[in-house]
């Protein structure tokens, strides 16, 4: 328990040093925005195979093809991930 705590005050310690401008020795991770529609369009595949091989449903793919809503969380990484190397990815996914 004592370690756990630790642990999580050093880490909190960590963000307020690197909000107070201290970035040394900080790794930060940015995800892109990725533009839906054109990594299923370059992978070739239409709407329903797309959202079938990702997981989603078919409507929060449309929703994200049109801008009303945003990927988020785990999914936003895979779809930076598929765009970054879509052959192997969907190679993965398809088995």
């Amino acid at each position: 328990m004592n370690n756990t705590f630790d642990s999580i005050k050093q880490g909190l310690q960590e963000v307020v040093e690197y909000a107070q401008g201290n970035k040394s020795g900080v790794r930060v991770h940015y995800s892109t925005e990725p533009d839906v529609k054109a990594i299923r369009t370059r992978i070739g595949m239409n709407q329903n195979e797309f959202a079938s091989t990702i997981g989603i449903s078919l409507q929060t793919l449309r929703y994200w093809e049109k801008g009303q809503r945003k990927p988020k969380g785990p999914v936003l990484v895979l779809l930076n991930i598929i765009e970054k190397a879509p052959d192997t990815v969907m190679n993965i996914l398809s088995h």
